[in-house]
């Protein structure tokens, strides 16, 4: 079973983290401190798998990662799931936003957390994984972006962010209109 998913950049700033026992918020961030240390110190001629820390289970846990350009992909796993599975999880997390961000970054985890909340729903629930095949994740990615289009069309061209609609419950044309232009510098930068 899958304890806990965690993206984290260089320097230690968590972009994303998932888990799948509950802890307190405290004890979470101790983990990501604590896995962040043990997989940053690492070479990188060295084995993507290696014990976990004492707070997420230790010797009966492992810590599978892969670290690409700024970020490292971390799941936190108990004995029963294979490494080898699971880094081949973690290949087809990356793939899947490379195609759904077109060349995924570190702005795309932060501006976009929602997005890539729901592809990592659509891999894996509740510690289980659920669908290892890209193409189906991407047409289920595709049918979610479809539905908000016709349901929020502002969100679909990017311009507002899915969450601010639904904190901001069912927007008027004007408040969109006037969200559009106090956002409007922003996009352009964002589009730089």
């Amino acid at each position: 079973m899958i304890k806990a998913i965690l993206i984290f950049n260089n320097h230690g700033k968590p972009r994303l983290s998932k888990f799948y026992e509950h802890y307190s918020e405290d004890t979470e961030q101790q983990i990501i401190r604590e896995t962040f240390h043990l997989v940053s110190k690492r070479d990188e001629n060295v084995c993507n798998f290696l014990e976990g820390g004492i707070l997420i289970g230790g010797s009966d846990n492992k810590l599978i990662y892969r670290h690409y350009a700024t970020l490292y992909f971390v799941f936190c796993v108990d004995s029963s799931e294979s490494e080898l599975g699971i880094l081949d999880l973690i290949q087809v997390f990356v793939e899947t936003l490379d195609k759904c961000f077109e060349n995924v970054c570190e702005l795309d985890l932060i501006f976009h957390v929602d997005k890539v909340h729901y592809i990592l729903g659509e891999m894996v629930m509740g510690g289980m994984v659920l669908e290892t095949n890209m193409n189906e994740i991407i047409t289920q990615v595709d049918s979610q972006n479809k539905m908000e289009k016709s349901e929020y069309p502002a969100t679909a061209q990017g311009f507002i962010p899915t969450w601010l609609l639904f904190k901001a419950g069912q927007p008027d044309a004007q408040k969109v209109s006037v969200l559009l232009v106090l956002l409007e510098p922003l996009l352009v930068l964002y589009q730089q």
